[in-house]
């Protein structure tokens, strides 16, 4: 497999995708702003689906969006210093949730006697 492109090649081993993806925004007061990323590696990317199903697969249904062109997207998300563009991306941590009341309710202040005492270790 070859990674690099000639000028005689009919087209590029990984073509763009076709049409337009959906692309998760945050929505502003007059307009909405393209969402940045980071890659594992801390890379800034914008990232765009294919589908609307695998937008909400990752993001879940409450995430807004919008129709883009890659190219559009990623003349947007260059100036954010996103010069990577991930398309349905599939590897993402679990959802974030808060703890719920009976977990806080199980846990236990330290006592002031533990708190000297580790104040005293620090």
């Amino acid at each position: 497999m070859c990674l690099f492109q000639y000028d005689d090649d009919p087209e590029p081993e990984e073509p763009d995708p076709a049409g337009l993806l959906y692309v998760p925004v945050r929505p502003g007061t007059r307009a909405v702003a393209v969402r940045v990323f980071r890659t594992p590696l801390g890379s800034r990317t914008a990232v765009a689906f294919t589908t609307v199903d695998r937008l909400t697969a990752t993001l879940g249904a409450e995430q807004p969006w919008i129709r883009l062109s890659d190219s559009v997207l990623r003349s947007l998300a260059e100036p954010l210093g996103a010069g990577l563009l991930t398309v349905d991306p599939t590897l993402t941590a679990p959802a974030v949730t808060s703890p719920s009341a009976s977990a806080l309710a199980s846990r236990t202040e330290p006592t002031a006697r533990e708190f000297g005492r580790a104040a005293r270790i620090a």
